[in-house]
């Protein structure tokens, strides 16, 4: 499964790169593949253990400010690993020409 979620501390101010990055900071030392973006944070693993990453991630901003905004959106699918990389690189390879979608199937002439 991978998450990519994002947490924010609310009440602040408009700066909380220092907070998202005590979040970052218990991602990265889970030790589960994970990519960090300008909006969010990917993480891959098993359900549980990606719930627990998340869970800590928010609690460690909590910590410092209270109150937490969380996002997360999940992709959940049974025997896919290394999907951060997996599915970029599809991606990629049709934007370099590689590929060539499917095309969907068009309805049979009228006679």
């Amino acid at each position: 499964m991978i998450v990519a979620f994002s947490v924010s501390p609310l009440g602040v101010g408009e700066d909380v790169g220092e907070y998202v990055a005590d979040a970052v900071r218990v991602v990265r030392e889970s030790g589960l593949p994970n990519r960090t973006d300008a909006m969010f944070t990917s993480v891959e693993g098993e359900w549980d253990e990606v719930m627990d990453v998340v869970k800590r991630a928010v609690a460690a901003v909590e910590a410092r400010c209270g109150r937490v905004s969380l996002v997360l959106k999940a992709d959940i699918r049974p025997g896919v690993t290394d999907g951060l990389t997996s599915k970029v690189e599809t991606v990629e390879r049709y934007l370099a020409g590689g590929e060539t979608p499917g095309t969907p199937e068009q309805p049979p002439a009228a006679p």
